[in-house]
């Protein structure tokens, strides 16, 4: 397999082979729509990849219309495709459940995880003015969902999980119009889905005071996605903690790559992350306790890098 290659910039450092004799790598990497933060996520991976190889490994940040269409894509990719989805997708894809119904594909077995990324993270962002603190404080109050986002999608969950549905007034708007929108008085509140910092939440809170609606434990529970917490301090004028929810993502490749490939990966993704760190503010949610909301199983390459450093894993990652 010519994805060998990829371990050039590894020997190259141990000064065991002559330049010459490996050639460059190329990874394509399947995000996001281009406007999206995961977009960007994706074109800082890349050069963390590029800077932390000397070069040997040039990733191409490819547009997508979504985790289904990563997950789909792999039954016709080969052992250069990187891609990012929930965790959970792939349970799904794998047990052909939900959205992968009659798509059953042997490929879909073959998906194997490299590394967390920022998590979709849930904010329920209200006006100081409206006086709300938590969500039994949004009845009769003025709130803008936006339309066909996770965030939206999550956000109407929520509402009818906590007593809120008919109580609230949905704002016929799209969410891109949100902050002038709350900075105007013509709703009490957004909600959002985005990796903290979310950049429309820093917005919002620079440009009029705000409440970042913190949930309950019991909350958090019947929410049944991952428990987060957004530190004090990450939004002007949020002096304690919030409590929230979120939704994993991760990159995952195939056993099409080599494990060497794997490796290096996702060996310079984390001694990059003081880099990641400097080009944006969400990289700053990422840990190794993230490898957790992974769910199936790390590529060969990928584990050998989490063993070497003695990482914390699970039996689901073997």
């Amino acid at each position: 397999m010519k994805f060998t290659k990829i371990f050039a910039a590894a020997a190259l450092t141990a000064g065991l082979l002559a330049p010459a004799a490996w050639a460059e790598t190329r990874i394509t990497y399947k995000s996001a729509k281009t406007a999206s933060s995961y977009y960007q996520m994706g074109v800082q991976i890349a050069e963390a990849m590029k800077t932390g190889t000397n070069g040997d490994v040039i990733v191409t940040v490819e547009e997508s219309q979504g985790s289904v269409q990563n997950v789909m894509e792999v039954r016709a990719r080969g052992g250069d495709y990187v891609f990012t989805t929930p965790p959970a997708l792939i349970g799904l894809a794998q047990g052909g459940k939900a959205m992968f119904e009659g798509k059953s594909d042997p490929a879909f077995d073959e998906i194997r995880a490299l590394f967390p990324i920022p998590s979709l993270t849930m904010h329920f962002v209200m006006s100081e003015a409206s006086g709300v603190t938590d969500f039994a404080g949004m009845e009769g109050k003025t709130i803008l969902l936006g339309s066909g986002s996770f965030g939206a999608r999550e956000g109407e969950k929520y509402l009818g999980l906590f007593g809120l549905e008919g109580k609230v007034t949905i704002a016929d708007s799209e969410l891109s119009n949100a902050v002038s929108a709350l900075k105007n008085g013509q709703i009490d509140g957004f909600v959002t889905a985005g990796s903290y910092p979310a950049p429309n939440v820093i917005e919002a809170a620079a440009s009029t005071p705000v409440n970042v609606i913190s949930l309950s434990e019991d909350q958090v529970v019947a929410s049944k996605r991952t428990r987060l917490v957004i530190p004090a301090g990450t939004y002007a004028g949020q002096e304690s903690e919030i409590v929230t929810t979120s939704l994993p993502v991760a990159a995952f490749t195939t056993t099409k790559m080599d494990d060497d490939a794997a490796y290096l990966l996702t060996k310079t993704y984390w001694e990059r992350q003081g880099l990641l760190k400097g080009s944006a503010a969400w990289w700053g949610g990422v840990n190794l306790q993230m490898l957790f909301n992974i769910t199936t199983k790390m590529h060969p390459g990928a584990l050998k890098y989490y063993k070497e450093i003695g990482a914390r894993l699970s039996d689901n990652h073997m």
